[in-house]
C-alpha cells in the first residue's frame, strides 16, 4: 500500500461548529504547512519540538483564510507513526474546504476512509484488532460499549491471543524439528506438554467464542420485543420504561397498529425496546399487518417480554408461550401486569409462585403505578449475563474475529484429538498451523491487502 504520500482530511463532523480540526499525515505534512502558517514571531514549524502547538495564521498569498492553532508532532511519537500536523480553526464550512483545498494544491492528497488508522498499523503503532477498537470506540453509544472499545484498544484482546500463539509457536517449531528428522523416529516436543497446552488454549479460544454473544448486543443493543395480547398494558409499560409518553394508550383494543422502539440505557447497557402490535385474530387489514409484523420483531429480539393481564390463567399463558415459537438463544421473561387491581400473594398462588413458567422468570408488576418495574431492569442485564462481566474481561465483539476464532477452535479441537490419537507429526502440526494463521488474523500478522481493505474502508474519513 502507498505510504510515501502525505495525506490530509477534515478529522471533525460535517458542518457548521465552534471549531474544526484538519489533519495531515506524512513525510511532506510539516513543509507543506510551514509554507501557508505565518506565526506572529515569524518562527517556522520545522525547527519547533514535537509535541507543541503554534497560533498563528493560514495565509494563501499573503490573504489570511482564518487564525489558527497548529499542533505539531513528529515521526515516529505520533499517532500515525509519521509527521502529523493538526489545524485547528474556526467551524466554517468555508474555511475547512478552503484549508484543505490549499493543502491538496500544495502537495497533499485526500486521504481515504480509515487511512491515518491504516497507516498507524501498517507503522507499528497498534496491531489490526487495536485498530478496529478505534472504529468501535467512535460509535460507542453506551458505557459498555465505550469500555469494551477502550479495553480492546489499549491491547487486552491482542494480549490474550499474543499469550496463546507465544505459546504455540514454541512447540510448532518443535514438531517441525521433528519432521526434519522424522527417518530417525525422535520426539523433540514432549507429547503430555503440548496435549495440556492444546487442550488450554482450546478452552481459552471457546471461553473467547461464548463470549460474542454478549458483545455483539453491548456492541448493537439489545432488541428487546414487548409482546402479548390487546390491551395488557404494552405501550403503558413501554412508556413506563422511557419515563415519556412515547406510545399511544387507549382502552379500546388494537390501538398499536405498528411497531414502537425507543432506547434506555441500564447500568450501561443499550436496550433498544419494542412496542408491538397485540397478538389476536382480527379481520382489520391494517391490524392484521401490525401483527405480522410483531412476529417479525420477535423473531429479531434477544429478549422477549410476554405481557398477560393478571386476570390470565396458567394454561392461557402458557399456550401464549407455545405460540410464540422461540429459539433457544432468545431470553423470554414473563410480566403478570396490573397486580395492583388484585392481591398479589394471591395472583401468585393462583398461577403458580415465581417458578410457575421455569425456566422463564417471572415478574409481577403494575406498569401504570410503577410497582416493581425496577425489578424489571435487574432481569433484563441478568438475560445478557451482564452481571457475570467483570472490567478486566476480554469480550469478543467483532464479527471478523469471532469467524476466526471458531476456525480456530476447530483446529485446536483436531489438534486435541489428534494428540490424543498418536497421529503423526506432520498432521498435528498441521492442524497447529491452523491455529496460529487464525489468530493472526485476528491481529494482523498475517493479513492481505483485501482484509485491511473491507476493514477500513467502514472507516470515517480523517481517523
Amino acid at each position: 500500500m502507498e505510504t510515501n504520500t502525505t495525506i490530509c482530511a477534515i478529522a471533525t463532523s460535517p458542518g457548521n461548529g465552534a471549531i474544526a480540526v484538519i489533519r495531515l499525515s506524512g513525510k511532506d505534512a510539516v513543509s507543506i504547512t510551514d509554507n501557508l502558517f505565518n506565526s506572529p514571531s515569524g518562527k517556522q514549524l520545522s525547527k519547533q519540538a514535537p509535541n507543541t502547538i503554534h497560533f498563528g495564521s493560514f495565509q494563501i498569498n499573503d490573504k489570511i483564510i482564518d487564525e489558527v492553532l497548529v499542533s505539531l508532532f513528529k515521526a515516529p511519537y505520533s499517532y500515525t507513526g509519521e509527521d502529523v500536523i493538526e489545524i485547528s480553526c474556526h467551524g466554517s464550512v468555508y474555511v475547512q474546504q478552503k484549508i484543505l483545498q490549499t493543502l491538496t494544491e500544495n502537495g497533499a492528497i485526500l486521504a481515504q476512509p480509515g487511512e491515518f488508522t491504516l497507516r498507524a498499523f501498517l507503522n507499528g503503532k497498534m496491531d489490526l484488532s487495536q485498530a478496529e477498537a478505534v472504529a468501535d470506540l467512535i460509535a460507542s453509544e453506551s458505557e459498555a460499549a465505550h469500555k469494551m472499545a477502550m479495553n480492546q484498544m489499549r491491547g487486552g484482546f491482542s494480549a490474550e491471543i499474543g499469550k496463546l500463539r507465544s505459546q504455540l509457536l514454541h512447540f510448532c517449531s518443535l514438531l517441525e524439528l521433528e519432521l526434519d528428522f522424522s527417518e530417525e523416529d525422535v520426539e523433540f516436543a514432549d507429547r503430555a506438554g503440548l496435549k495440556k497446552l492444546v487442550l488450554d488454549i482450546h478452552l481459552v479460544i471457546k471461553h473467547l467464542t461464548d463470549s460474542f454473544s454478549l458483545g455483539n448486543v453491548i456492541k448493537t443493543g439489545v432488541p428487546v420485543a414487548i409482546v402479548g395480547k390487546p390491551n395488557v398494558g404494552k405501550s403503558t409499560l413501554l412508556n413506563t420504561l422511557l419515563q415519556e409518553e412515547k406510545a399511544l394508550v387507549s382502552e379500546i383494543p388494537g390501538t398499536t397498529r405498528d411497531s414502537i422502539e425507543d432506547v434506555i440505557s441500564i447500568l450501561g447497557i443499550q436496550f433498544r425496546f419494542i412496542d408491538t402490535a397485540g397478538i389476536r385474530y382480527t379481520k382489520d387489514t391494517i391490524e392484521s399487518m401490525g401483527i405480522e409484523r410483531t412476529f417479525a420483531k420477535i423473531n429479531q429480539a434477544s429478549v422477549v417480554l410476554l405481557l398477560a393481564d393478571v386476570s390470565c390463567s396458567k394454561d392461557e399463558i402458557m399456550q401464549q408461550i407455545e405460540e410464540l415459537k422461540l429459539s433457544n438463544n432468545q431470553h423470554l421473561i414473563v410480566i403478570i401486569n396490573k397486580i395492583d387491581l388484585y392481591d398479589e400473594s394471591e395472583v401468585e398462588l393462583r398461577l403458580g409462585g415465581k417458578k410457575a413458567f421455569a425456566p422463564h422468570p417471572v415478574l409481577f408488576l403494575s406498569a401504570k403505578h410503577h410497582l416493581h418495574t425496577d425489578k424489571l431492569h435487574e432481569l433484563l442485564l441478568e438475560s445478557v449475563q451482564f452481571k457475570n462481566l467483570n472490567s478486566s474481561d476480554v469480550v469478543v465483539s467483532n464479527t471478523r474475529h469471532y469467524e476466526a476464532l471458531k476456525n480456530a477452535l476447530e483446529a485446536s479441537g483436531r489438534a486435541s484429538s489428534g494428540l490424543g490419537s498418536n497421529l503423526p507429526s506432520d498432521l498435528i502440526a498441521q492442524d497447529i498451523r491452523e491455529i496460529l494463521h487464525y489468530l493472526g488474523q485476528i491481529t494482523g500478522e498475517i493479513t492481505t491487502d483485501e482484509i485491511l481493505g473491507n476493514i477500513f474502508k467502514n472507516f470515517c474519513i480523517g481517523k
